[in-house]
């Protein structure tokens, strides 16, 4: 009798376990989905365009300066206008510290990418100059370039969504074992 009330008692624990982990699961794929509505914002997208050239503006138009990856390479770098902070006026170069581009050999592409594909990005280190999904979520973060999305200054539309909730978002998505959407 005993041997039957052993059995049943670790039938529910593992019943209540499956329940949990799907509930992890589930819990990880909605907060996927904020991330990737963040990552598709033009604040976001327009340094993480599919070419080597940054986008601009609330309709991620090509940059009017020409402006490329090669660019800081023959000398022209993104501070040469882009400064550490904005400035005060609608229309000047938006500024935060370190302003530039992912680099050509790992550009991070955020543009055209569907919630799968974004997240298997995410998850390779060879995609993300080496980060880890820790080294990411600390990234978005921390990183003062990133935080410019949401004070992006004059004339341009912030981020929505808040960056604590992007970062819990991620954070919850990774301790569930970064699972991506289907």
């Amino acid at each position: 009798m005993r041997a039957l009330v052993l059995l049943a008692l670790a039938a529910c624990g593992s019943a209540r376990a499956d329940d949990d982990n799907r509930h992890d699961e589930s819990s990880a794929r909605m907060a996927f989905a904020t991330v990737h509505e963040v990552f598709m914002h033009p604040r976001c997208m327009n340094c993480h365009p599919v070419g080597d050239a940054p986008l601009q503006f609330d309709d991620s138009r090509p940059h009017a300066m020409a402006i490329t990856r090669r660019s800081e390479r023959n000398g022209v770098a993104c501070s040469t206008c882009h400064r550490a902070k904005n400035g005060t006026r609608p229309n000047q170069p938006p500024g935060a510290p370190n302003w530039h581009l992912p680099p050509a050999e790992t550009p991070m592409v955020f543009e055209g990418r569907t919630p799968k594909q974004l997240c298997e990005q995410l998850k390779d280190p060879k995609q993300t100059g080496g980060k880890d999904l820790a080294g990411l979520v600390h990234h978005v973060e921390h990183d003062a370039l990133v935080g410019w999305g949401w004070e992006p200054g004059p004339g341009r539309t912030p981020v929505k969504t808040p960056r604590a909730k992007l970062v819990a978002a991620m954070k919850t998505w990774a301790a569930a074992g970064a699972p991506c959407p289907d």
